[in-house]
């Protein structure tokens, strides 16, 4: 049972510098992630001088978000374990494979990271607006509610069978690429009905940025409850108890 092996972490481990150094990996991995992300939307806006949205915007939304996620997790891996996302934090620890206390410490430094990239776009685009994650026409909360567990699931799903499972052997650049890959995909489902967040903390930057806070619970809830349903599910079917346990800096 994955709940057998979660652990609220020592105190001390909040201040132990490799914990300090995985946390700052994550904050600047989010940061590229987000930049590359957000700034290609605001791009597409200023390019058509924010005109409605069309299947070209789409398919360049998750090429963005596919190649900049690729090299956000690749940066981090042998760091924090390239995380990126408090979704993916958070089944890592349903799963027992990170503490609760550096589980926190990566979550506000993506946090962190989403909003100082956010920061950075607005100073850079001379004011564009960051745009927060909003329901499109016709989409209810509980539609977006349902829309962002599936999705997150399917990425933390990934994430476990790729870059979790001790299973998965020496398989160099595959997790990452695939982990870019399904976020690429789930956007072209999504991103026309909830903008396919699946994160966050790449929800959260451009809400404060913006303060925009219109169903900003959905991009919490449904990412969390599908990435938490991830990990169970992968935990309690694929992965044999007795293998043993990651160690925190294998993820």
């Amino acid at each position: 049972m994955p709940f057998n092996r979660v652990a609220i972490g020592r105190p001390e481990e909040a201040s132990h510098p490799d914990a300090l150094k995985a946390a700052l990996a994550e904050f600047i991995s989010t940061l590229i992630f987000v930049f590359a992300g957000e700034g290609s939307g605001m791009a597409y806006n200023k390019l058509t001088d924010n005109g409605s949205a069309t299947p070209a915007g789409l398919i360049a939304a998750s090429l963005s978000h596919a190649f900049a996620l690729f090299a956000a997790v690749s940066v981090g891996a042998n760091i924090s374990g390239g995380h990126v996302n408090p979704a993916v934090t958070f089944g890592a620890f349903v799963g027992g494979n990170i503490t609760l206390l550096r589980g926190i410490l990566y979550v506000i430094a993506q946090l962190l990271g989403s909003v100082v990239a956010c920061l950075l776009l607005k100073f850079a685009t001379g004011g564009l607006t960051t745009s927060a994650f909003a329901l499109s026409a016709g989409v209810s909360v509980w539609n977006a509610f349902v829309f962002e567990i599936v999705l997150t699931f399917g990425l933390v799903y990934t994430v476990y069978a790729t870059a979790v499972d001790p299973k998965k052997g020496n398989i160099g650049i595959v997790a990452p690429l695939a982990i870019g890959f399904i976020v690429g995909a789930n956007i072209l489902v999504g991103g026309a009905f909830t903008g396919a967040s699946m994160n966050p903390a790449v929800s959260f930057g451009p809400a404060v940025v913006s303060w925009t806070w219109s169903n900003h619970w959905v991009y919490w809830a449904g990412p969390l409850v599908g990435g938490g349903l991830a990990a169970i599910v992968y935990e309690l079917f694929f992965i044999n108890s007795s293998h043993e346990q990651l160690p925190t800096a294998d993820y």
